[in-house]
């Protein structure tokens, strides 16, 4: 029995007919989060560059595929140690998978109900640390923070149904209790 390969290319033609099937993001996440999960482990799109990191933002964020009408993206994102992201939503449906070291995920739960502009009331809700293979997956809604732990750079493969910073998405800060946009800068 041959073994086949699975490729990012192989993972970009099978995401293109799960969007074309259906625009349910709960479907969307539990049918991709197995194919990000195995496109991940192959590493054959892995290259050194994608260990690069922002040390302002403290992390890097590598496009590895969008759509023209900016659907359908794919990342490599490296995590500075120490660093990580605020907690922030992504105002699309997410998968993350595992590539090269721990992912410290911490998940946050809105009280209030995002009436009042720039307010936001997010408390802690849990955390799960990820590693190579494993993913999570997120809600357009959905809030986390993200930390890199260890003392070296660690990736992780993203998936996203927009590209982030045309979703309109927000970063919280759950001691000031704020909401503001959250802008990442690519390469």
């Amino acid at each position: 029995m041959a073994i086949t390969t699975y490729t990012l290319v192989d993972f970009i033609q099978d995401l293109r007919i799960i969007a074309a099937e259906t625009e349910d993001p709960q479907i969307i996440i539990t049918r991709v989060s197995p194919l990000a999960q195995r496109v991940a482990l192959e590493k054959d799109w892995l290259q050194k560059e994608h260990y690069t990191c922002d040390p302002t933002q403290g992390f890097g964020v590598h496009l590895l595929h969008e759509e023209e009408d900016h659907t359908l993206v794919v990342f490599a994102i490296s995590w500075l140690p120490g660093r990580g992201a605020p907690p922030h939503n992504h105002g699309t449906w997410a998968v993350v998978a595992g590539v090269d070291g721990p992912e410290k995920n911490t998940f946050w739960k809105r009280l209030d109900d995002g009436s009042q502009p720039g307010y936001a009331d997010v408390v802690w809700n849990g955390e799960k640390v990820f590693t190579q293979g494993e993913t999570v997956a997120f809600l357009p809604h959905e809030i986390h923070s993200v930390t890199n732990e260890t003392d070296t750079v660690t990736v992780s493969f993203h998936v996203y149904g927009k590209h982030l910073n045309y979703t309109g998405r927000s970063q919280f800060d759950p001691v000031a209790k704020t909401e503001s946009p959250f802008i990442v800068s690519t390469s």
